[in-house]
């Protein structure tokens, strides 16, 4: 049995003055949804024993907020170019490298790619209001945990998983409910 966590980057602040969008830090909102959720990931227990993420300044911003708070400083990610806004395949790729040494996999990134490996990865059924909630939108720092019955990460395909859990920061402070994600 393998889990794999997933974690858009938080709220990136749209108005600071950078060249390229790669270089987009998160705002005061992001940096609280980010604080919250990694809050929220060590009340649940979620084991997580290697990070793959995008190198993006979000999402590596975000995961130096998110880490300490879900108790995951030990856990150095590993930064993977190939995340950052890449299409669900390529993330199922990266993801099935990572052999069969990590049982609790993270990996941090972007939409749209993050969203559609969820609805990929978890098969569509009439009762999953969970799976309905990311079909709805996966927005900024909201976390997705999902259940696989594989032994080893090369594995994984296709509608294998079980969404478990998944939180938005606004479900944890309802003053972040924004007007858009």
């Amino acid at each position: 049995m393998k889990n794999l966590t997933i974690l858009r980057h938080a709220k990136s602040g749209w108005d600071a003055p950078v060249e390229r969008d790669f270089d987009r830090p998160i705002n005061a909102r992001g940096r609280r949804g980010a604080e919250l959720v990694g809050q929220y990931a060590r009340r649940e227990g979620f084991a997580i024993d290697r990070i793959i993420a995008s190198p993006a300044v979000r999402v590596t911003q975000t995961l130096d907020i998110f880490r300490p708070a879900a108790g995951l400083d030990a856990v150095e990610p590993h930064w993977e170019r190939r995340i950052y806004l890449a299409s669900a395949v390529t993330l199922l790729d990266v993801i099935r490298e990572a052999g069969r040494d990590a049982d609790h996999l993270m990996i941090a990134g972007h939409n749209p790619g993050l969203e559609d490996l969820i609805l990929l990865l978890v098969p569509e059924r009439e009762d999953d209001e969970l799976r309905a909630a990311v079909d709805e939108k996966l927005p900024t720092a909201a976390l997705a945990r999902l259940e696989i019955d594989i032994d080893d990460w090369r594995q994984l395909d296709w509608k294998m998983a079980r969404l478990t859990a998944f939180i938005r920061p606004r479900d944890l402070d309802p003053a972040l409910s924004p007007a858009i994600d």
